[in-house]
């Protein structure tokens, strides 16, 4: 019986995805970014197994809130790719009993081919781009950032719809140039219907405490709305200029 490694589960989510959201948060990730708010969804062997059934039991009960609201499931982490058999076997499911829209919340660290079931049943694809300069990457993550602009460039290609979100670190993420060429990588794609900055903030250092580990990021504070302001404004100017040569 196909049993998935589970972190944990919202019923009311708001911000992974259009609408009101079931989020199911899976266990296990290969990067270790240091701004993690969740590095207890590292780990690939914690977690609570549960079947297919077990986890739609648990989303039926609040069906009408996900529909009445253009909402759905999330399926997030950790890294949702991992168990990728798992979660295409969930979506397929709930488009099948309920017609619910899936959204596939990632941070690149696949290849589109390898998951191409699970990409063919996901409406939306939340794409985390951690650092768009790869020395910079690897320091902030563990790994290259390679990967993660190969899947958004084969979501791209595929005309696969995408929301690409990118946490906002004073001192890591402030850099013009690492700014302007995000805003370039971003023009050049296809089926971006959205890009969000998502400010750093200190919510899950006490998980940091608790497991024992160092906090790499002590005293960084988060972004003023001014930073914010200023990155938005960089990126976009890099995507314009991106579009601009195209014309």
């Amino acid at each position: 019986m196909l049993k998935g490694r589970i972190h944990s589960l919202e019923t009311f989510g708001t911000v992974d995805g259009p609408g009101i959201r079931f989020v199911l948060f899976m266990q296990g990730c290969l990067l270790k970014c240091q701004y993690c708010h969740n590095p207890d969804t590292w780990s690939l062997t914690d977690g609570k197994e549960m079947t297919l059934e077990e986890v739609l039991s648990e989303i039926e009960p609040y069906l009408s809130y996900y529909r009445s609201s253009g909402g759905g499931l999330t399926v997030s982490g950790g890294e949702a790719t991992l168990q990728a058999p798992f979660v295409t076997e969930l979506f397929r499911e709930v488009k099948k009993r309920w017609n619910l829209h899936t959204t596939l919340d990632t941070n690149g660290y696949n290849e589109g081919d390898k998951i191409r079931e699970l990409l063919d049943v996901t409406d939306l694809v939340m794409l985390d781009l951690k650092h768009i300069d790869d020395e910079k990457h690897i320091k902030l993550t563990g790994k290259s950032n390679e990967r993660m602009l190969n899947m958004a460039k084969w979501l791209s290609d595929h005309n696969r719809n995408m929301w690409i979100r990118h946490v906002y670190v004073p001192g890591i993420h402030d850099d013009e140039q690492d700014l302007l060429k995000l805003g370039r990588f971003i023009g050049g794609l296809n089926a971006v219907e959205k890009f969000e900055i998502l400010p750093y903030h200190q919510m899950g250092v006490f998980k940091w405490q608790e497991l024992g580990w160092e906090y790499e990021l002590e005293g960084v504070p988060s972004p003023t709305s001014d930073e914010i302001e200023r990155a938005n404004r960089l990126i976009e100017e890099g995507r314009q200029q991106v579009v601009a040569a195209t014309k």
